[in-house]
């Protein structure tokens, strides 16, 4: 997948190679580093694909490198290899969203299902991001009284009960929506019910 890239992250230079090697015999690009903060210094903008990580690693460890880029804005789903792993480490990193905990021995077809698993979460997960945000642009193009109706329509209000709330004409109302529905390209109460929940918004 054109711009996608595997980063491998360990403290151990020799598994680092190896793991490149097996992973761009697969078709992936490969980026290696041998810290979390080597990665964390490497990787200061959002980037596609996702991550492999020792658990156990000098300095910031797995869970801790998970949770700061977290804080930094990387979407990149974590697979979490270990040489010795256990059960609390596997419930943690599951929790924070890591795609799968694999013990470093696992067999290659067993990670790199998991590679595959992520990259698809990350596809799918960039999608949604993307959708996102051009929902939120089309939004930015309402006018204040138009997101006010818009937010009266959404709660299943008629055209009389909107005009006496926002103190206005009800043909004033009927201007905003036809302004609403223009702006943000439907035609239906439940399509502008929809886009509103799914920009984040109760009511």
């Amino acid at each position: 997948m054109s711009g996608i890239t595997v980063h491998v992250v360990d403290d151990d230079a020799s598994f680092c190679r190896a793991m490149a090697r097996l992973l761009r015999t697969g078709g992936h690009t490969v980026q290696t580093y041998s810290s979390a903060a080597a990665f964390l210094e490497g990787c200061q903008h959002p980037q596609r694909g996702c991550v492999i990580s020792d658990l156990h690693m000098p300095g910031m460890n797995g869970l801790e490198l998970q949770e700061a880029m977290r804080r930094a804005g990387h979407a990149m789903p974590v697979i979490f290899l270990t040489g010795n792993g256990d059960i609390p480490s596997t419930v943690s990193a599951m929790q924070q969203g890591a795609v799968d905990y694999l013990e470093k021995c696992a067999p290659r077809e067993k990670l790199m299902e998991a590679v595959q698993r992520a990259l698809e979460r990350e596809v799918a997960e960039h999608q949604q991001r993307q959708e996102q945000r051009q929902l939120q642009s089309r939004l930015a193009t309402l006018s204040g009284r138009e997101r006010e109706v818009l937010s009266a329509v959404v709660q299943g209000k008629m055209n009389k009960e909107i005009s006496a709330d926002l103190g206005i004409h009800e043909r004033t109302v009927k201007l905003h929506r036809t302004s609403i529905t223009t702006k943000l390209k439907v035609q239906s109460v439940a399509e502008l019910t929809r886009l509103w929940i799914q920009a984040g918004n109760r009511s």
